[in-house]
């Protein structure tokens, strides 16, 4: 085996990787080919299981209550930590794997089978946690509810971009949910007895983007109509957290 890096453990990894290329190409592009939404991957988690079963892992079906959570565990030596990849395999309904899943899923079990299959010089516990409903319905939060990480101590994931990045900072999303009510009128007779709920929505919307050059390069609003009637609209918000402090600020 040629070297490739300063390091002969690193020569193991990328040559194991490159063993499983073909193998994992085929798998990611099987899964994009079969795209499943939240919580009904079935078909998807056992493909991903499939090859870590055939490399040795110790399988664990229904993880954290979900029928299409997995845990995969293989162990060497005494002691060490446990690290887990984190995959990701539930499509995007009426759009496929328009995020990569079916990338995010694959890399994370020719990460693990390269590892192992390397024989590189290591104590611990690799894992690979197949987490569904990452699209819709918040798999790792059930799971983080359920205690499945409480003995990991670290999670690797990778998704894909237009870009390469080591780092990649996260968002916390908060949901508002704001409703308008209107009252009726006659529009010739008496418009001044009228309220408009329609209005109070444009307005709101208005007020938003006037705010949206203040806002933090961290901060990301999105709000959408959900239901619309003759005397009540109703507003849906998606806000980031610093979003509450950017209006305490403007309005002070």
């Amino acid at each position: 085996m040629p070297e490739r890096t300063i390091s002969a453990q690193k020569d193991k990894i990328i040559y194991a990787v490159e063993q499983s290329g073909s193998a994992m190409q085929a798998l990611a592009l099987s899964l994009h080919q079969h795209p499943e939404v939240s919580f009904e991957e079935h078909r998807s988690a056992a493909e991903l299981i499939q090859p870590l079963r055939q490399g040795g892992f110790t399988i664990e079906t229904g993880t954290g209550g979900l029928e299409t959570a997995f845990r995969a565990s293989w162990k060497q030596g005494t002691g060490g930590p446990t690290i887990a990849f984190l995959a990701e395999y539930d499509a995007l309904p009426g759009l496929g794997h328009a995020c990569g899943h079916n990338l995010i899923g694959t890399a994370s079990v020719a990460a693990a089978l390269a590892l192992k299959s390397a024989g590189i010089e290591f104590n611990g516990r690799i894992e690979v946690i197949g987490t569904p409903a990452e699209e819709d319905g918040g798999g790792k939060i059930i799971m983080v509810e359920k205690k499945v990480f409480d003995d990991v101590d670290a999670v690797m994931m990778f998704h894909p971009r237009e870009k390469n990045m080591v780092v990649r900072g996260a968002l916390a999303c908060h949901d508002s949910t704001f409703k308008f009510y209107g009252k009726a009128s006659h529009a010739a007779s008496a418009p001044q007895l009228g309220i408009s709920a329609l209005d109070a929505v444009i307005h709101t919307f208005n007020g938003i983007n006037a705010l949206r050059q203040f806002f933090t390069d961290d901060v990301r609003v999105h709000g959408v109509i959900t239901q619309g009637a003759a005397l009540r609209i109703s507003c849906r918000l998606l806000l980031k957290p610093n979003l509450s402090f950017a209006l305490r600020r403007w309005r002070a």
